[in-house]
């Protein structure tokens, strides 16, 4: 169960640098150091660089078979890398949120490099964090689901280093306000027609059920010496809204544009824990962006009115890869099954028959006899709040799990952050056969995770928190 909600200070103007001081300290894989003795003050800057894609390159998130891809016609919305640099006395971390579909543990290692070569950031206190919008390419290999293109990769790597570099420059004290507030109707749990919500989670709920998290969270960096406010906010929805050859940030777009709006601030999106969850009501199968977005954005304008100050004693994080269990026994029956009778797999789990085939001819070279594969996995403590990364597509229940049991009253936990391993979804999903869990590892190029998986996701990521509150 989670602790006892610490006491937060009410919200109030920021006016002038911040007042008081407190402690920082820095927490990395196998070890951990103090920051400074000196009482530092939280400092906040942010940096967004331009990365809409040029025409004709493939987008990511539907399959299209070969000769049929789907490539950028047009631009709906121009897209970012939107970067969050946060220092406390001598430590840094940098946060970004990347309008993509996915990245991969290759790019964010090169990014990661070069930030920390040219502006000193330690590699592991820097988190991707793709919003996974189906309206633009990936930086993930995925089978048939559009192509990378080496080039717009690259110049997207560079551009990442820029908005770090931009928002290293901008820092200034800062004040952090956390506000939370539910947006109905915005999202749905699209595996089944009854679900339950963040309302009725409790200590005894576990994923023999299936749940969604309808609740928005702001951070408000208020800030000194004339700088403008930031704003990044939390929720669980895909971006799949659009199916069209439009590229842009999906519903996540229209947020920002009604929140520039409303409250005269651009906010930046992390992405939750959405294995399970679409957009909108449920009346359309991937939703519709605009009942999306008005919720949203409502919840948003409701976060900033309630918002409670955070008091920031110490900005720690922890990087540690983290091995999930493969299923051997079900790789092995698919390897089987291809090589019995080809003809047979040629829809449903195996999308079609040139899909299956390309499928196999990788698969079938992979070491059968792997029982985990390594993820990685990050935590931070920002203070009285808490932050958990990974690279999964995370459903609902154990994202709700990992608020609920970090020792931290308030936790964030950002999915399709420095990878993407696809779906971790409950057993249940296994048993039925569901795409999440059956096709999507073909897709990815890895085999299935074995039906414990997201349990022991879930249950490393609330062991890190705790490494790293103590």
């Amino acid at each position: 169960m989670r602790n006892t909600r610490p006491n937060l200070l009410p919200r109030r103007s920021f006016l002038g640098t911040v007042a008081g001081g407190v402690a920082a300290s820095l927490a990395l894989p196998m070890r951990s150091g103090v920051a400074s003795a000196s009482k530092p003050e939280l400092e906040a800057g942010e940096g967004v660089v331009d990365t809409t894609p040029p025409l004709g390159i493939e987008m990511a998130g539907f399959h299209r078979p070969l000769g049929k891809e789907r490539r950028i016609a047009g631009i709906r919305q121009q897209t970012a890398a939107r970067a969050l640099v946060l220092r406390l006395g001598e430590v840094q971390a940098a946060l970004v949120s990347l309008d993509i579909c996915g990245v991969s543990a290759e790019m964010t290692a090169r990014v990661q490099q070069r930030i920390a070569g040219q502006l000193g950031i330690p590699a592991s206190n820097i988190h991707l964090s793709a919003t996974h919008t189906h309206s633009m390419p990936t930086f993930r290999y995925l089978r048939q689901w559009g192509a990378i293109s080496p080039e717009y990769m690259e110049s997207v790597e560079t551009k990442i280093v820029q908005a770090v570099q931009l928002a290293q420059a901008d820092l200034a004290p800062a004040k952090l306000s956390l506000g939370k507030s539910q947006a109905p109707g915005a999202s749905n749990n699209r595996t089944t027609k009854t679900w339950k919500t963040e309302e009725q989670f409790s200590g005894d709920s576990t994923d023999a059920e299936r749940w969604l998290d309808t609740m928005v969270h702001v951070l408000h960096f208020e800030r000194a010496r004339g700088k403008r406010s930031l704003l990044w906010y939390h929720f669980s929805a895909h971006p799949v809204c659009y199916h069209d050859d439009q590229a842009g940030p999906d519903w996540p777009g229209l947020v920002a544009d009604l929140v520039r709006q409303q409250h005269k601030l651009t906010p930046s999106f992390l992405q939750g824990h959405s294995g399970d969850v679409n957009a909108g009501d449920a009346e359309h199968w991937i939703g519709t962006p605009e009942n999306t977005a008005g919720p949203v954005a409502a919840a948003i304008g409701r976060s900033l009115d309630s918002a409670r100050s955070v008091r920031i004693d110490c900005l720690r994080m922890r990087s540690q890869p983290v091995p999930l269990p493969l299923d051997r026994e079900r790789f092995a029956q698919w390897l089987a099954a291809y090589r019995q009778d080809p003809e047979k797999c040629n829809t449903g789990p195996w999308v079609d028959a040139r899909f299956a085939k390309a499928w196999f001819q990788s698969a079938s070279q992979r070491d059968a006899s792997q029982a985990r594969t390594m993820v990685p996995m990050a935590a931070m403590q920002l203070g009285e709040l808490g932050m958990v990364f990974h690279p999964a597509e995370l459903y609902s229940g154990y994202g709700l799990m990992i608020q609920r049991d970090s020792p931290l009253a308030n936790t964030l936990v950002v999915g399709y952050t420095n990878d993407l391993v696809g779906y971790l979804p409950d057993p249940a999903a296994y048993e039925a056969g569901d795409y999440s869990a059956i096709t999507v590892p073909k897709i990815i190029g890895l085999p299935p995770f074995a039906p414990t998986a997201g349990r022991e996701l879930t249950s490393s990521a609330v062991a890190l928190l705790k490494q790293v509150v103590s």
